[in-house]
């Protein structure tokens, strides 16, 4: 995506996490529209990439055409069945976690599919940024998962109705540390400067407070 909260908050954060890709293997869960899998191939990544929309994959195909990617359409509630044990060097997941609900089968399968000593970089909502907002908690406890849904309009009509998980801090690390991976940085992102041009308001905002984490573990 190119909107300033991808293009110029997070994204930045997470890619920053993942470092110098130049001659791995990456994979690239929940591609969306292959934004990312681009800048990791032309930066010298081999890369693996998946999403669950079909819609997005055929964008990521295209995007990344005669690129080292390659993109299948697959779904974080599955097994990631075509891909062999300890084959990646890293793992990047964008903003896609927070529509997943069994986040301690996600990691193991990443798990399996990265290579002793490889990283996984994941960014989600920031727990408590969720629950500030009572659009989102539903009127449940921060220490409680809810599912809560939206209409997104930065993508055209007719606004779809996307469904995600709110929980709380311990229910994202405590599953990560208990599939095997080390927690090895923690970040709470700035905006780049750049966003500021872009768009003052929520570059504002999201210097006051943050919307996402990003991190990084170690397997």
């Amino acid at each position: 995506m190119t909107k300033p909260h991808n293009a110029l908050y997070e994204r930045p954060a997470s890619l920053a996490l993942l470092g110098d890709v130049a001659g791995l293997d990456v994979l690239d869960a929940g591609c969306g529209s292959g934004i990312v899998s681009q800048i990791l191939a032309d930066a010298g990544a081999r890369v693996r990439a998946f999403d669950v929309t079909p819609e997005m994959v055929e964008l990521a195909r295209k995007r990344c055409e005669g690129l080292d990617v390659e993109i299948r359409e697959a779904d974080f509630r599955h097994p990631l069945d075509w891909m062999p044990d300890a084959s990646v060097d890293r793992v990047l997941c964008s903003l896609a976690l927070d529509y997943v609900e069994q986040l301690e089968t996600v990691f193991r399968e990443f798990a399996r599919v990265t290579r002793a000593g490889g990283l996984l970089v994941f960014s989600m909502s920031h727990p408590m940024r969720d629950w500030m907002d009572s659009s989102t908690h539903g009127g449940k406890s921060y220490f409680e998962t809810n599912r809560w849904g939206t209409h997104w309009t930065g993508f055209g009509r007719p606004y779809p109705y996307v469904e995600s998980y709110r929980r709380p801090l311990q229910d994202i690390l405590n599953p990560l540390t208990a599939s095997g991976w080390c927690l090895d940085r923690f970040v709470e992102p700035l905006p780049v400067p750049e966003m500021k041009m872009a768009d003052a308001r929520h570059f504002a905002e999201l210097s006051h407070m943050p919307g996402f984490i990003c991190i990084r573990a170690r397997k």
